[in-house]
């Protein structure tokens, strides 16, 4: 029983910590690859995908010391959490949010407010920097209503001229 309530609390923890890492990482040092998911798209990948690939080596590492090594059985479930929190937010981020996975239908209603917030974060590079419960300041939602642009849609156009 634990097991699971550190895998849980993970999970939990991990939006508040992602928020941080977003604010002080994404748009701190790591803008550098960051920058690729505020501007336009020009191709399916962008190096801001480098993040999931990183942190998911983090917690393939973290997931081995823990079976491997004698003692570290609490990062088995610390990992268990990272890694659920790893697969809401691609579902979340790339799939509602930004439609990466164009083909899958996703009925408006079901991201509707989860893409208004991430709209304002495009927009201004700011808040929120939460991932799967934006927390967004009134004062930058009232800028960004109805009138605003969504900065969310991920439209790559083609070497042809094209969208897709």
């Amino acid at each position: 029983m634990t097991e699971v309530l550190v895998a849980v609390g993970t999970f939990v923890l991990m939006e508040p910590l992602t928020a941080l890492i977003h604010r002080f990482v994404f748009h701190g040092f790591g803008m550098g690859w960051h920058r690729s998911h505020h501007d336009p798209p020009k191709t399916v990948w962008e190096a801001n995908d480098l993040f999931p690939v990183v942190f998911s080596l983090a917690t393939i590492a973290l997931l081995s010391i823990g079976v491997w090594v004698g003692g570290r059985s609490v990062l088995v479930p610390l990992g268990i959490g990272i890694t659920a929190y790893g697969a809401t937010y691609l579902v979340v981020h790339d799939v509602i949010i930004h439609r990466r996975l164009r083909w899958l239908p996703i009925p408006d209603r079901v991201g509707r407010r989860l893409r208004a917030a991430h709209n304002v974060h495009h927009l201004y590079s700011r808040e929120p920097y939460g991932f799967v419960v934006p927390v967004v300041p009134r004062e930058l939602a009232a800028r960004a209503a109805p009138s605003a642009k969504d900065r969310t849609r991920r439209t790559i156009r083609s070497t042809s001229g094209g969208e897709r």
